[in-house]
């Protein structure tokens, strides 16, 4: 179910934030500590922890005079809502598809034992990293769609295979029939093959949720058109996207690479004395407040000014 609007008051480091969000793709931008990865993380519990109800009369519709006034507030596409409190309670009355959730840190290939030894020890994971290793975990499903099927393709000319899981290890099974173990794989390459074992896992599909942090870590720059374009192609079968990134490419490759019926929006997280405020455009280049265009442009300032000087 796609989000359309996520409404933050005095929640992490957001004072105020109203953010109205694409069906498509959201890119978010910002310098550090604005709470982009607080931001993604809230949008991911307020679904993952709909099931657990609170009292009745908190069930009422949030509006200027309602007496309960939440900290977050997510609303979906059919004007249901999530709301989220300082106190971390969550609560939500419709049962939909989990999202997915791709932290920055790579887990499968630290995945043998991993999740027998987390329930018996509790070892102080987030809880995200978790969740990543037990997705990718679940069974292949039978069927896979006709879109899902070329963007596989794209994926395994990419690591030159496809992901197998057995005895609790991913492998890269390679073209030349040779398996590869992930945690020897090159990092860049096993993002990509996460990618590729979550939609074979049946989890990325029309109606899915993607949230993902800083997806560009350890890829090579070569590479992220290729990963721009399968994002793409993700969106035009119906799944909703959200990014962070500190990359300039990444971020302009969404701008270029879009066509006119992609669905992109761009938000800026920035700071403006101790408050973080956002901007929202439909180009990257038109957002006024962006720290990645202005250390870009700082960098080819330097450059200019070391050539003249040799």
């Amino acid at each position: 179910m796609a989000i359309e609007n996520v409404a933050l008051n005095n929640i992490s480091v957001f004072k105020y934030l109203n953010l109205n969000m694409s069906p498509g793709i959201n890119i978010i931008i910002g310098e550090n500590g604005t709470g982009k990865t607080h931001l993604l993380k809230m949008i991911y519990f307020s679904y993952i922890d709909r099931k657990y109800i609170l009292e009745e009369k908190y069930m009422r519709k949030y509006d200027n005079k309602s007496i309960y006034s939440p900290n977050a507030v997510i609303t979906y596409n059919k004007n249901e809502t999530c709301w989220i409190q300082e106190d971390g309670k969550k609560f939500k009355d419709k049962n939909e598809k989990d999202p997915v959730y791709i932290p920055v840190t790579e887990m499968l290939s630290h995945s043998k034992g991993f999740l027998a030894l987390n329930s018996k020890y509790r070892i102080p994971f987030d809880p995200t990293e978790i969740d990543i290793i037990s997705n990718a975990e679940l069974p292949e499903t039978r069927e896979v769609s006709e879109l899902n099927k070329k963007v596989l393709d794209k994926i395994s000319s990419i690591i030159d295979g496809e992901v197998v899981y057995e005895n609790d290890t991913f492998y890269i099974l390679k073209s030349d029939g040779f398996k590869v173990e992930f945690s020897v794989e090159a990092e860049g390459l096993r993002k990509f093959g996460l990618l590729f074992k979550l939609i074979r896992n049946g989890l990325i599909e029309d109606g899915s949720v993607i949230l993902w942090d800083e997806p560009e870590a350890n890829i090579n720059p070569e590479l992220i058109p290729m990963l721009v374009d399968i994002l793409l192609e993700l969106q035009s079968a119906g799944v909703q996207i959200f990014i962070s990134t500190h990359s300039y490419n990444l971020a302009k490759y969404f701008e270029v690479k879009r066509s006119e019926k992609d669905q992109v929006l761009f938000h800026s997280l920035y700071k403006n004395g101790n408050e973080v405020l956002s901007q929202t455009e439909e180009y990257f280049g038109k957002l006024s407040n962006n720290k990645i265009i202005l250390a870009d442009e700082k960098l080819l300032d330097e450059v200019f000014e070391k050539n003249l000087e040799d």
